[in-house]
C-alpha cells in the first residue's frame, strides 16, 4: 500500500480506509474538516498524471478505482495526523501498524545505502589491485603484437634439391 510519490512514500485514501473499516468519503470528509491539520508535506492530492502513472505501472487496475475524485496522499506525517483526526480504536490500531511499517521501510532504506556505500568502497579497493592485472594483461598482448611483427623463423625440416651432376 506504500507508494513512491513526488519522492515521498505515501498511502493513499483509500487504502487508509480499508484498513481503518470505514468509506473514503467518511475519511476525506474528516480530513477536510481538520484542512489546517494537514500542510503540503503531510498530505497532497495526485495529479491526473500522477493517476495515469499508478494505472500504467499496473499498481491500480484501472482509474475507475479512484472513485471519481483525485485521491489524497499521505506522507508518513500525515497518517500520523489521521489519529488525532479519526479517533476510534480501529484507527489507533491502524495508525500504531503502519507507523511500524513506515519505521522499517527507513530502516530498510537505510540499510541499502549503508551496503551500497560498502560495495562502493570494495569496487575502489579492487579496481586498484585489478590495475595491475590490467597492466600485466596489456604487457603480455604487448609482448605478443611485438613477437608477431618479428620475421618468423622456419621450423621442421628443410629438404635441399639434389645436386646435379
Amino acid at each position: 500500500m506504500v507508494h513512491w510519490i513526488r519522492h515521498e512514500k505515501v498511502i493513499l485514501d483509500f487504502d487508509l480506509a480499508v484498513l481503518y473499516e470505514i468509506e473514503t468519503r467518511a475519511l476525506k470528509q474528516a480530513v477536510r474538516r481538520n484542512r489546517e491539520r494537514f500542510p503540503a508535506d503531510f498530505l497532497f492530492e495526485l495529479t491526473d498524471a500522477e493517476m495515469d502513472a499508478l494505472v500504467s505501472q499496473s499498481v491500480i487496475p484501472s482509474r475507475k478505482s479512484f472513485g471519481g475524485a483525485a485521491p489524497y496522499a499521505f506522507t508518513e506525517q500525515g497518517v500520523a495526523m489521521l489519529s488525532s483526526v479519526l479517533r476510534s480504536p480501529r484507527a489507533v490500531e491502524v495508525n500504531i501498524a503502519i507507523m511500524r511499517t513506515f519505521v522499517q521501510l527507513r530502516r530498510l532504506m537505510d540499510s541499502n545505502r549503508e551496503l551500497a556505500r560498502k560495495i562502493e568502497t570494495l569496487e575502489k579497493k579492487y579496481d586498484e589491485q585489478f590495475a595491475v592485472v590490467f597492466e600485466v594483461i596489456k604487457q603480455l598482448i604487448d609482448d605478443e603484437q611485438e613477437r608477431k611483427q618479428q620475421p618468423q623463423r622456419q621450423i621442421g625440416f628443410h629438404t635441399r634439391e639434389p645436386k646435379k651432376a
